[in-house]
């Protein structure tokens, strides 16, 4: 039985604020979020986010703070391996020695994915933390404890009114990632539907994509990013190889109906009365035309993937989950057999 918040005793936790919709979640937990700040910010030492509104309990601390109340840490969070090096600089304690850590990998692997040895691989006093049950199947994580927590997501309510007959896209960075976001495959979706796209780097778009159907929004603050979703007929996610996007879980909050690839993560989470995966395109523009043709479908498959959503990926159960998780890492190092690893752990015999 999973044990609730209020049962779980309330740590100091490091942490970066590195993924803004994964950190925003993490953050309305009942502990005390320390975040690194740096004069000139950047990637390591940003603190608190603008975009964000996030509780008191997070709060930011500079290097020479950290290193005061270096022995008032309890836990790191660690979600980049540069951040192992950082966190001794700054506080003179060393993650999985003599400060508990656990990992939060974000990504699918890269290069040859099902060979590909994470960068804990080697170490077994630090678990790696997988946010899709997909990437800790095709990461090779060697002998380091692997969990699974899957996202949560902060309910946007149900918004939805496809009142505009187009397809949103949330893609962050189309032209740099291309093939991995499937931008060279827009054009083919825009022939059947306009298509609205939404992110960060998205306003360069246009470098990679002509098409008259396809029309760039821009990355906007995520509340008004959300009201513009749901006046989009559909969600599409053309998405090849990353993990289940935030932005798909918050379009089935919001009521609409999915159309998207059925790569990683995604290929188990939308169900058929929710909206349409496949890896064959034509099943996608028939999807398309469907919803197009019938607004009283769209309406509810919408409906049924925000009951979907909202059960699997509630922010109650993901903070339920990564209390459990926190608790174990900072009370003793768990033991548990990696998944998809190559390498046996401790104690475990496998077969010749």
């Amino acid at each position: 039985m999973t044990s609730s918040p209020a049962a779980q005793p309330s740590l100091t936790v490091l942490h970066w604020h590195v993924h803004g919709s994964w950190s925003t979640a993490f953050v309305q937990g009942a502990h005390r979020y320390l975040l690194p700040t740096l004069p000139e910010g950047g990637p390591w030492g940003g603190g608190r986010p603008a975009a964000w509104t996030w509780p008191d309990v997070a709060v930011e601390r500079s290097p020479q703070q950290l290193a005061e109340a270096a022995d008032e840490i309890d836990v790191v969070v660690l979600q980049r391996p540069e951040e192992i090096d950082l966190v001794e600089r700054w506080t003179g304690r060393r993650p999985g020695i003599d400060l508990p850590a656990v990992f939060v990998e974000h990504n699918t692997p890269r290069g040859d994915a099902p060979a590909t040895r994470h960068p804990l691989a080697e170490r077994d006093d630090i678990p790696v933390v997988h946010v899709t049950h997909f990437n800790a199947l095709m990461w090779d994580c060697g002998r380091a404890p692997v969990r699974v927590v899957e996202h949560g997501v902060l309910d946007p309510g149900h918004r939805y009114t496809g009142e505009l007959d187009r397809a949103a896209v949330v893609v962050n960075e189309p032209v740099r990632r291309h093939r991995v976001t499937g931008t060279d495959l827009l054009p083919g979706f825009a022939d059947t539907v306009g298509l609205d796209v939404f992110g960060i780097g998205s306003e360069r778009l246009p470098e990679a994509v002509d098409h008259p159907g396809v029309r760039v929004v821009g990355d906007l603050p995520q509340a008004r990013m959300h009201a513009e979703l749901a006046r989009r007929r559909l969600y599409l996610h053309p998405i090849r190889w990353t993990s289940l996007g935030l932005a798909l879980i918050e379009a089935m909050m919001l009521g609409m109906p999915v159309v998207g690839l059925a790569t990683a993560e995604a290929a188990v989470s939308v169900p058929d009365d929710a909206g349409v995966v496949a890896t064959d395109p034509a099943l996608l523009h028939d999807a398309i035309a469907t919803y197009r043709a019938d607004h009283d479908l769209a309406r509810a498959h919408g409906a049924r993937g925000r009951e979907i959503a909202l059960e699997r990926w509630s922010v109650t159960r993901f903070l339920q989950d990564w209390d459990e998780v926190l608790a174990d890492v900072a009370g003793s190092t768990p033991s548990r057999t990696p998944v998809g690893s190559t390498a046996a752990a401790p104690g475990v015999a496998v077969p010749s």
